[in-house]
């Protein structure tokens, strides 16, 4: 089954009133709030986690709606593991739940699912999950979800660093051949488009090790809302937000 990404995206932009280029090709959100959500409602912030990943699939949705190709979660941090060992051992266990959980869903829709950050020091349990999950989506050419797992911009880069310098090691490359683009070759994201627009939930003004190299010209759409509360129809509003925007890329309005 093939998707017509461009002729969905149309669609889209004739329902919100603008053009078709403005409808992103990929949006990456940092899910932020959880841990203030349960603690607004006086629950432990395994809850929230919880509440956070049911978001999951409706955003998707949503983002199928306007025919996105690609949508990038923030899931954990590399600098995550800093947090309380039980915290972690549940995110541990909410991710593989998830993996299993999603997987038949993720066929059926034809959704393929993507794998950004280093797999070392994950549990083995979980990249087991993952790995099925990975094989079982592979031939999906609908939406692709990305998940960051054990994520940092700044270690993306490192390692593709360390892949260009292999090859130098190698005298397959020397340093006056690397351009911007054998980088973008070399990171975690490279089959896919940059990001158009990224959500960031809960009102903090940070990007947060996120997509680092990739979003150099993305919108940023900060909102309030906590993630557990986040809805299709704000996703909806970020996209008509960023899309009254203009995307001078660097260059000055003609």
């Amino acid at each position: 089954m093939k998707n017509d990404f461009e002729a969905v995206r149309k669609q889209a932009a004739e329902k919100f009133g603008l053009p078709a280029e403005k409808i992103p090709r990929h949006i990456g959100i940092i899910m932020d709030g959880n841990g203030r959500w349960a603690k607004q409602r006086d629950l432990p912030r395994f809850h929230g986690h919880r509440e956070g990943a049911k978001k999951i699939e409706i955003i998707c949705d949503a983002a199928q709606e306007i025919g996105c190709e690609c949508v990038t979660l923030y899931c954990f941090s590399v600098q995550n593991w800093r947090r309380p060992e039980m915290e972690i051992d549940y995110l541990m266990q909410l991710f593989t739940r998830y993996l299993v959980a999603v997987r038949e869903d993720l066929v059926e829709k034809n959704m393929k699912l993507a794998h950004f950050g280093r797999r070392e020091g994950l549990p083995d349990f979980l990249l087991e999950e993952l790995d099925n999950t990975l094989e079982a989506t592979k031939s999906g050419t609908g939406l692709t979800l990305g998940l960051c797992l054990n994520y940092g911009g700044r270690e993306e880069i490192a390692d593709a660093v360390k892949r260009l310098g292999e090859k130098i090691s190698n005298a397959k490359l020397s340093p006056e051949e690397i351009t911007e683009q054998m980088i973008s070759e070399n990171i975690y994201t490279s089959e896919y488009p940059d990001p158009d627009l990224i959500i960031r939930t809960s009102s903090e003004m940070r990007i947060s090790n996120f997509l680092l190299w990739q979003s150099s010209y993305a919108e940023y759409y900060v909102t309030k809302t906590l993630w557990p509360d986040f809805t299709r129809e704000e996703m909806f509003e970020a996209v008509k937000t960023i899309g009254r925007r203009e995307r001078r890329m660097g260059d000055i309005k003609a």
